[in-house]
């Protein structure tokens, strides 16, 4: 997701939360300029870091329940990878999304866009008769730092 996208997501999450009735918040809307910011799905551990280091102190459990909230309105994702920790990123409004490359050995999580990955799955699905509304491929391996 390009700057310009990331910047519009943050307008677009202020004006779908502004119509719900949520008023503005300062916990929410430095959550919301720090998801913006960010190129990747970030745990709610590392919002709360990310949020000190700009002197934003937001409470774990107000994180969480601004997170929840993003989610009940469609603006965040939760992420399972299949390393027992969860993950949260933004949702598209236009439909664009990646996929993610996990190290099994550090945890770093790599985002990455495949074309000709999203015609095989599309492909795929219309061969099997299959409507695929929505898809994630994380891949599992080792980073070029844990591999050496």
């Amino acid at each position: 997701m390009s700057t310009r996208v990331r910047s519009e997501w943050a307008e677009h999450a202020r004006v779908v939360l502004d119509h719900a009735g949520h008023h503005k918040a300062r916990a929410r809307t430095a959550l919301i300029d720090l998801l913006a910011g960010q190129p990747c799905a970030l745990t709610a551990l590392e919002i709360e870091d990310r949020l000190r280091e700009r002197d934003q102190r937001v409470g774990r459990a107000s994180i969480y329940r601004i997170l929840e909230l993003l989610g009940e309105h469609g603006l965040v994702a939760r992420l399972e990878l299949g390393d027992s920790t969860t993950r949260y990123e933004l949702i598209d409004p236009a439909g664009e999304h990646h996929h993610h490359l996990l190290c099994d050995s550090c945890g770093t999580v790599v985002p990455f866009h495949d074309r000709d990955l999203e015609r095989a799955i599309e492909h795929l699905s219309r061969r099997l008769e299959f409507r695929t509304d929505d898809h994630e491929v994380v891949l599992h391996g080792a980073c070029r730092g844990c591999q050496n």
